[in-house]
């Protein structure tokens, strides 16, 4: 099986500073990978560098296999959709219009459809016509949501998704995540909720100090040793009817 994303020794500097180091991690077309670290860790870096928005001081990544930079923008557009962590809009647009970026290469009442369909899945379709800057800020992160479904791309990233919203949107964000990598996308996510992230997702890649300090199942990634190093936590996860749950606390220095 082809990755749908693969990165492989790639380090990003910001003049000497180097603020990703060796990073290599892959996702396969179904899985839920979680990116997971302090702020200021290097998720979005690590991101950007995967998708081509970050110049790489060396390594490569790829996207289906193919080098990112021998594809242009509508070939990175038909393999990947994104949602990055700024949230702003410029021009209060209908809600739909706005969802409707996300198939710009589809004709008008198509991309309206998929627009109005997306907005019906984030639980906006009674504000499908409202100006997005009516909207509350909670409400205009589901709009954006929508946008990036519309894309309905084999591989979607989000940078922290659940951001801005109530814990119910979180919990409704997420189950879309999943929905779509059960239609087999592979989907990549920033998360700061732990405990939501070894729910969620299927694997989670520990950033650190611009390094991959782990890369694996939730259980196997978010170690006590991990969990010290990385956050600072004395604790573990733990198993329960509602699934894996932290319970930590700050770490004594």
């Amino acid at each position: 099986m082809i990755a749908a994303l693969s990165l492989h020794e790639a380090t990003v500097r910001r003049g000497e500073v180097e603020v990703l180091s060796c990073a290599s991690f892959q996702v396969l077309p179904g899985e839920v990978v979680g990116v997971v670290g302090p702020n200021g860790a290097g998720k979005t870096t690590l991101l950007r560098a995967a998708l081509g928005l970050a110049r790489l001081s060396s390594g490569r990544a790829e996207l289906a296999g193919r080098d990112i930079s021998s594809l242009d923008e509508a070939g990175r557009a038909a393999l990947v959709g994104y949602l990055p962590q700024e949230r702003r809009v410029g021009w209060s647009l209908p809600a739909w219009r706005i969802a409707s970026l996300g198939a710009a290469s589809k004709p008008p009442t198509l991309a309206r459809a998929a627009a109005l369909r997306a907005l019906e899945r984030v639980g906006l379709s009674n504000l499908a016509e409202r100006g997005v800057l009516d909207l509350s800020g909670g409400e205009r992160a589901r709009v954006l949501l929508a946008r990036l479904l519309v894309t309905a791309a084999p591989l979607l990233v989000a940078d922290e998704p659940a951001a801005g919203l109530d814990p119910d949107a979180q919990l409704l964000a997420l189950e879309l995540f999943r929905e779509e990598a059960a239609r087999g996308a592979a989907v990549v996510l920033t998360l700061h909720d732990l405990g939501l992230a070894a729910r969620t997702c299927d694997r989670l890649v520990v950033v650190g100090s611009g390094r991959i300090v782990a890369d694996g199942a939730p259980a196997d990634a978010l170690t006590p040793p991990v969990l010290r190093q990385v956050f600072g936590l004395e604790g573990a996860l733990e198993a329960t009817s509602a699934g894996l749950t932290l319970a930590a606390r700050r770490a004594r220095p």
